[in-house]
């Protein structure tokens, strides 16, 4: 099967760039809903714009398009990976804002998304466990006993660049749209466990929430993961109740979640019902055998694996992302110079360095670096490319973090689950 994919998506390249050779260039190109473009970020192509495609002379059977998201409050743009659960990723051209908008949020869900609560400030969160003071505490209390802050953060999938991995790895087939960086409000998780007493034998987190699971059995929890306590008592660990100025919705975990930055998504519970301070790492689900985890021994790829080679992933890889122009877009004939931008980013580190490539990585150049707001908030970039000529062009970026590790040119490192897959971006646009 996977060698039949991999035959599927080479095909579907070859097409497309006969496309653009005989003349049949919208109807080929990345403007149309669905269609595919060579050389994407995944090495297969995926990309998701907008535009109508004028009559063309017979070709190949196009693959079927994205299923775009209809969503209360959604931009329709969102693509959706899974519908059981709920899934969504964004187009990396609808990720060019500073801050990401509510709207253009991606979505990932384990279980049953839960009604809204009637009453916010009566939700109640229990912290137990290795604690001097068991908790007890509503998010109204939450908000008068604690001082709040507002951080602009990444919030990232663990799987984010997962259809990147060759042969196909299990789980959605995130591109690069799993990731945003939104405003969060609400109280570092630090201050509450330290109202709580953190005894001698804390060593990790353990995260409930009220999420029903799949099979609609309320014993089985859909996901519980956590985090090191040292992680746990990091000052951008937040228990947050605000996004982007506005109480937290629903869809992204509203009235209270917790937000772990720079850590793969699925340790930022949603719906927050309970933290429990444990003596050993947890157990729950979503943190065993290959769940969340890499290879520490690199593995043969499609291999089974072995459990006992593999270890909790924490920070997320370095990774940008060209957010305009979009891949497929068709540049004015004559035009000599094309201005680019988009955002970086690094898990629990910085970038340092974000560079350009128009010649399959012949050569480089280095584009010009923004500063974060605070700590976790991605790094825009912008840089101006020179064009010799009208023509198709594939534009690579990559980025280097603070202790020199780069993006690679394929994802590196499979494992079965198909995290840590970061390799370049990449997008295409034809001139004249």
């Amino acid at each position: 099967m996977a060698q039949n994919n991999a035959t599927k998506a080479a095909g579907d390249v070859d097409a497309i760039r006969r496309g653009f050779l005989g003349g049949t260039v919208l109807a080929a190109m990345g403007t149309i809903i669905g269609s595919v473009m060579p050389l994407s970020r995944d090495g297969a192509g995926s990309a998701y714009a907008q535009g109508a495609a004028p009559a063309a002379p017979p070709a190949p059977a196009a693959p079927k398009g994205p299923q775009h998201l209809k969503f209360p409050g959604k931009n329709e743009g969102l693509v959706v990976l899974g519908d059981r659960p709920l899934v969504a990723e964004t187009p990396e051209s609808l990720l060019d804002d500073e801050t990401t908008p509510t709207e253009k949020f991606y979505i990932r869900n384990n279980g049953q998304i839960p009604e809204e609560t009637k009453e916010p400030e009566k939700w109640k969160i229990t912290i137990d466990g290795e604690v001097n003071n068991k908790l007890e505490l509503t998010l109204g209390e939450l908000k008068s006993k604690y001082k709040a802050v507002t951080r602009r953060m990444v919030l990232e999938c663990g799987g984010n660049g997962r259809s990147a991995f060759s042969p196909p790895a299990r789980g959605n087939q995130w591109t690069n749209g799993g990731a945003g960086c939104a405003e969060w409000t609400g109280v570092p998780l630090a201050d509450v466990l330290k109202t709580a007493g953190l005894k001698p034998g804390a060593k990790y987190t353990a995260h409930y929430s009220s999420d029903l699971h799949l099979s609609g059995d309320p014993a089985k929890p859909p996901l519980s993961r956590g985090v090191r306590i040292e992680k746990a008592m990091d000052p951008n660990t937040l228990i947050v109740w605000a996004m982007n100025g506005e109480p937290l919705p629903n869809i992204h975990g509203g009235p209270v979640r917790l937000v772990v930055p720079g850590w793969p998504g699925s340790a930022s519970q949603k719906w927050l019902t309970r933290i429990w301070v444990r003596d050993k790492e947890h157990d729950g689900p979503g943190m065993t055998e290959f769940s969340y985890r890499v290879a520490i021994k690199p593995m043969v790829p499609g291999d089974k694996g072995d459990p006992a080679n593999f270890r909790i992933l924490e920070s997320m890889p370095v990774r940008s992302i060209i957010t305009n122009p979009a891949n497929g877009a068709k540049i004015p004939a004559g035009t000599k110079e094309l201005k680019l931008r988009g955002a970086a980013w690094a898990g629990d580190l910085t970038v340092k360095q974000v560079d350009l490539s128009t010649n399959a990585g012949a050569s480089w150049q280095k584009a010009e670096l923004g500063k974060p707001k605070n700590k976790y908030d991605w790094q825009r970039w912008t840089a101006t490319v020179k064009l010799p000529s009208d023509g198709y062009y594939e534009i690579w970026v990559r980025a280097t973090d603070s202790k020199g590790a780069m993006q690679p040119h394929q994802a590196a490192f499979w494992n079965p689950q198909g995290y840590g897959g970061n390799a370049m971006h990449r997008i295409a646009v034809l001139v004249g």
